[in-house]
């Protein structure tokens, strides 16, 4: 499913109270909540067109075959309905899906005719359609599907909002290996409400879905060591950890491996390497990393003298993304009018498209 992500469910709230934001004249931990990702960006879909009839068949016909793999193992027969949708050929995509489906009642392309409807692409968007594909999937023991369903049940999307037939589907998911859903159900865990709050079984998916290359898991994962919950406290995994989401260019797992590799913080102490994730995180807009990075700028000198202008341009770029630093301000209000002026023209470019432009009356 292309939401990869169980939207805010859990991480900003519950993680928020295992990592508190520090402040000081140093980058410290910040704490950040996980930032939700986009959902990957697909190629253009085609001009909707009326799709050919599908049987949908009989939901208690056959017995549910085994879960199909995301992609196919080699020695299988090619997908060409796949193979067409990652291209974006959503009606081919839909054409072959819907062979696939009356003459083997194939599960995985009924899970592809629901990520057609689901997001509108090559057919008019009908979620309610989608949920029908996606049930029918699931029902035969399609992971994806499964995974996707849930998160409709849990959105409301296609049919009433049902939370715990959305937990007992990342539940059957996860079983079978769907990295996603093992992530989501621990952030249910992670929460506590749908569930008794669990941090050790929260650990455990996490645990799950990270081995499997999951970047939010990870992070969370991560979070727990650093704080020891649900887990013993390790401060070397928690840093290993972060260093697999931010390799992956999740952006709060990059602003928090930076500032381990700038305090040495379970691994050897980089600043270098620290600065430039700092800088790379600054750039994809993280105001954390552009409030430590004005501070390195402002009073860390780091191989050469500190630079007044680019601490008052990252500082006023961080200030206009919602993090304040007073100890800055005064530091910015210390430095000459020809420094000010020229941070200012600096960061204006990034400030006027943060700031809200404000309707006349």
């Amino acid at each position: 499913m292309s939401a990869r992500r169980l939207a805010a469910v859990a991480i900003s709230a519950a993680l928020a109270a295992a990592s508190a934001q520090a402040q000081g004249p140093q980058p410290i931990a910040p704490g950040a909540p996980a930032a939700t990702p986009a959902p990957p960006t697909h190629p253009t879909a085609p001009k909707p067109v009326k799709p050919t009839a599908v049987r949908p068949p009989d939901a208690a016909a056959a017995p549910a075959p085994a879960a199909q793999p995301a992609a196919p193992s080699p020695g299988r027969e090619p997908d060409l309905a796949y193979a067409a949708y990652q291209r974006g050929y959503y009606l081919t995509a839909f054409q072959e899906a819907t062979k696939r489906i009356n003459d083997k009642g194939d599960a995985r392309s009924m899970t592809l005719l629901a990520e057609l409807y689901a997001n509108g692409f090559g057919v008019p968007k009908n979620d309610v359609e989608a949920a029908k594909w996606y049930k029918l999937a699931a029902d035969r023991g399609d992971r994806e599907a499964m995974f996707a369903l849930a998160m409709f049940r849990l959105g409301g999307r296609g049919g009433p909002q049902d939370s715990a037939e959305a937990a007992r589907l990342f539940a059957a998911a996860a079983k079978l290996g769907q990295p996603a859903a093992a992530y989501d159900l621990g952030l249910l865990y992670l929460e506590g409400r749908l569930f008794p709050q669990d941090f050790k079984r929260a650990a455990e998916l996490f645990q799950s879905a990270a081995q499997a290359g999951n970047p939010e898991a990870q992070y969370a994962l991560a979070t727990m060591y650093k704080d020891g919950r649900g887990v013993p406290k390790d401060v070397k995994e928690a840093t290993r950890l972060m260093g697999q989401a931010a390799k992956a260019d999740f952006l709060d797992a990059e602003v928090e491996y930076a500032i381990a590799l700038f305090n040495g913080t379970g691994i050897q102490k980089d600043e270098a390497a620290a600065i430039a994730m700092f800088r790379k995180a600054s750039m994809q807009g993280s105001p954390i990393a552009q409030n430590r990075l004005a501070r390195i700028f402002a009073f860390v000198r780091t191989g050469s003298a500190a630079d007044p202008v680019q601490a008052i341009k990252w500082h006023l770029i961080s200030k206009a993304g919602g993090n304040s630093d007073l100890e800055l301000d005064a530091f910015v209000q210390r430095q000459s009018a020809e420094a000010r002026a020229a941070g200012e023209k600096a960061a204006k470019p990034w400030v006027d498209l943060i700031t809200p432009v404000k309707e006349s009356p």
